[in-house]
């Protein structure tokens, strides 16, 4: 079995009772004495040269074999509402319900509205899959593919996904220095300031630094107490005092802006979502600045457009490995139940208690003759470099990805994308798949701790800058209150107070409001056009019809039947997991009378145009109802979501494309967690 230390359930063999690490006190897949070193599996060698398969069918949840499957289906200590057992052929948790009709918490140790966080981002960055049968790296499956296809959309998602994980938590780093290096915090800088000079004086910075980092990793309250959290958006990076958010108001702490939100997160997905759409409207300006043409640079534009699109993978590939491995430490530093608690925390905290005991020995004398000598080493050492690395590439080939921090210090630590699938397979190995995300389409509260309040709440931003750690006098209240953070973009010479939509006449009101209408009967023209060519046989027109849906529809299906459309006939597919063999198919809404099996009941009105068994499901792709700039053009001007589709690709090749389907990415969400398959990112 693949990592067998990691996926295995261990037992004691002869009373069955699960066997207890004796450091951490865990059991459990993945908790082992051999889990707490950074060392790659067994046989991590062979994952890496093997292509042969060791596993031709994917089977259940139970047969899986990566670290993800074997935690799914573990029995846990702490459970929720998706983790209780139960004779139903499947559990309805909050599906089309509101966020207060939601059964909370769904997994036992994590909020709702942090496991909404999570699968809104997986809904996201989640777009291709297909099952491979080798082993995977590091124990769990859906790492991103070496051949990875590049698209606009893929990079678009990996940069959001940056800036809401990297960039956001710098910035936070940022303002947390800014706090000390102020003097406003006085108890706290004055603290820091003499433990540091007092280890200074003594020689010992390096044990200090070590120590801290120590104390930080193994004990996490230590994190508050040394680095007590404060709102990003009311933290000034100049002065490390207080000032007004961007957004005019605190309705979100971990965001730049403190924008308003209906669910946690949602504030700092949408400024992801604005600076893509800055650098788009950057690129188009810089690009309208054109040069006379010639035929020099006729010649030089493919070579250009080449040479940018081949890079363009690899920089998509960096950015994406950036955040796996930002993702990987936070989840090693504050792991999400189900995973281990503390077996990759003291990996972590392993790798740094021998640099602990280092520097209570080398003097900053030997570290710099160190230091000095290894920086020549590299430099006039390649006549003895170069032919170690030969032999080393010889003999262990592929060393590089060994080493790989998936594969070592970060082995068994998911992504946030890994970590949402495995919460998703804990659903349906309880048969209790997990609800979406409420739909919620009110505006969201301005003011959350004191609501209702006004749109510009100052209340509240007085009300967490007043308290610990921030503490700030009501003098620094008032001028924070009254000053606007543009005014340093109004010094620069930028102009931040007219915007296009307030210079338009009310002429130009009515002109634009001309073209919307036009637009939207283009729009129905069009659906229309294409039910003519549907009842004729395009098979294109035939997977548009349905993708715009009426107006102020609200989707409402799940978990076992979901509206869809195939070959452009309206129907439903169905979720079957209690049959001998759990299946997806999709019934029409006008057919032959036969029976079937769905979602365990006999239903005699129903007759599946195809059926797939889902351990059959080689490939899983997420389709648009239109190209991205039909989906713009609806968007704005009939101000409605295109409904999406999904392709099901099976072992035999056959594919099945299902269109116009509202929860398009929960059925995708539901299929791809419900077997054995190992899935890799495409």
């Amino acid at each position: 079995m693949l990592y067998e230390n990691l996926t295995e359930k261990r037992a004691d063999p002869l009373t069955g009772e699960k066997q207890e690490n004796p450091i951490t006190g865990e059991t459990g897949p993945g908790t082992g004495l051999e889990d707490l070193l950074p060392l790659p599996a067994e046989n991590a060698q062979d994952i890496l040269q093997s292509k042969k398969a060791f596993d031709k069918s994917a089977g259940g949840l139970e047969d899986g074999h990566t670290l993800s499957h074997a935690l799914a289906t573990e029995d846990h200590k702490l459970k929720g509402a998706a983790q209780l057992k139960t004779e139903k052929e499947v559990s309805n948790l909050g599906w089309n319900e509101p966020k207060r009709e939601v059964a909370a918490p769904l997994v036992g140790g994590i909020d709702n509205e942090e496991l909404w966080l999570l699968v809104r981002r997986f809904n996201k960055q989640i777009i291709h899959t297909k099952a491979v049968v080798t082993p995977v790296p590091g124990g769990l499956d859906l790492n991103t593919a070496e051949e990875e296809e590049f698209s606009p959309d893929k990079m678009r998602a990996n940069i959001e996904r940056l800036y809401t994980t990297v960039l956001v938590g710098i910035l936070a780093g940022v303002k947390h220095v800014a706090r000390l290096r102020s003097w406003r915090e006085k108890e706290r800088t004055a603290w820091f300031a003499g433990v540091y000079f007092v280890a200074w004086l003594f020689d010992f910075i390096m044990p200090l630094i070590t120590g801290v980092i120590i104390a930080l990793i193994v004990h996490p309250p230590t994190r508050e107490l040394l680095f007590p959290p404060a709102p990003i958006a009311l933290v000034d990076p100049k002065t490390g005092g207080v000032q007004k958010p961007w957004a005019g108001t605190l309705g979100s702490k971990d965001s730049a802006t403190g924008a308003p939100e209906n669910h946690k997160g949602e504030a700092v997905e949408q400024e992801a979502d604005n600076l893509v759409h800055g650098l788009a409207e950057l690129a188009v300006s810089s690009a309208a600045g054109k040069h006379p043409a010639g035929d020099v640079q006729d010649k030089t534009k493919k070579p250009m457009e080449l040479a940018m699109w081949a890079k363009l993978r690899p920089v998509m590939q960096v950015i994406g490995n950036t955040s796996d491995n930002w993702e990987r430490l936070a989840n090693a530093l504050s792991p999400t139940p189900p995973f281990p608690k503390d077996t990759h925390r003291l990996r972590l905290a392993i790798l740094v208690i021998p640099l602990f005991g280092t520097s209570l020995f080398v003097t900053s004398y030997m570290f710099v003759k160190s230091l000095t000598f290894f920086f020549g080493f590299g430099m006039f050492g390649d006549p003895v470099v170069r032919p170690g690395m030969e032999y080393l590439n010889r003999v262990i080939p592929h060393w590089q990805k060994l080493l790989e921090l998936r594969n070592t210090l970060l082995k068994g630590v998911p992504t946030n994308a890994q970590l949402t699938l495995t919460l998703l397979r804990t659903g349906e190995a309880n048969k209790a798949p997990l609800p979406p995300v409420p739909r919620v389409i009110e505006q969201p509260i301005q003011d959350p701790a004191h609501c209702p309040a006004p749109l510009d709440s100052e209340a509240q931003m007085r009300a967490e800058a007043a308290v610990v750690p921030l503490e700030a006098s009501p003098s620094e209240l008032d001028e924070a209150a009254h000053t606007d953070p543009k005014d340093s973009l109004r010094d620069a010479g930028f102009d931040v107070d007219s915007h296009p939509k307030d210079k338009q006449t009310k002429k130009s009101h009515k002109v634009l409001g001309w073209i919307k209408n036009v637009t939207a009967g283009v729009v129905h023209t069009g659906g229309a056009t294409d039910h003519v060519r549907a009842k004729l046989g395009a098979h294109h027109a035939k997977e548009r019809l349905g993708v715009v849906p009426p107006k102020d529809e609200v989707p409402v299906s799940g978990p076992v039947k979901f509206d869809c459309r195939y070959d452009g006939k309206k129907g439903h597919a169905y979720i079957s997991t209690t049959a001998t063999i759990p299946s997806v198919a999709f019934v029409a809404g006008k057919e032959e009378a036969r029976t079937t099996v769905i979602a365990g009941k006999e239903r005699e009105d129903l007759q599946p145009m195809w059926t797939v068994a889902v351990a059959d499901i080689v490939e899983l792709k997420k389709v648009g109802g239109y190209g991205w700039k039909a989906k713009i053009v609806v968007d704005w001007s009939m101000e409605r979501e295109v409904k999406d589709g999904l392709e099901i690709v099976t072992r035999d090749g056959k594919a099945f494309r299902v269109t116009a389907c509202p929860l398009r990415d929960e059925l995708f969400n539901r299929l791809v967690a419900m077997g054995g398959q190992r899935w890799e990112v495409w």
